[in-house]
């Protein structure tokens, strides 16, 4: 049951980054997910290194904000750097 809460939070943090940073990127719905994921991961590690507690998703309001954060790094990493290799 827990993997299909990651999913879900994973799919919401995804489509918040992409509704943050439109244009091209990577696209369906498991990729979303994957950033989404990804992106708490990126977001609870950087949380955790500047001393925020609730970095690691221990509140789902702030568990939410900081894998839209990490999920916006990783849309941004995409978009410079590997997008256009792949967009060819």
């Amino acid at each position: 049951m827990e993997i299909i809460w990651w999913l879900i939070f994973g799919l919401i943090a995804g489509a918040l980054a992409k509704w943050i940073m439109p244009g091209r990127d990577p696209g369906g719905i498991f990729i979303t997910i994957l950033i989404g994921i990804g992106g708490a991961f990126v977001g609870g590690i950087i949380g955790r290194a500047l001393g925020f507690e609730s970095a690691g998703g221990s509140s789902l309001g702030w568990g939410l904000v900081w894998a839209v954060i990490g999920a916006l790094i990783i849309l941004y990493i995409w978009k410079k750097w590997l997008g256009p290799r792949f967009s060819k």
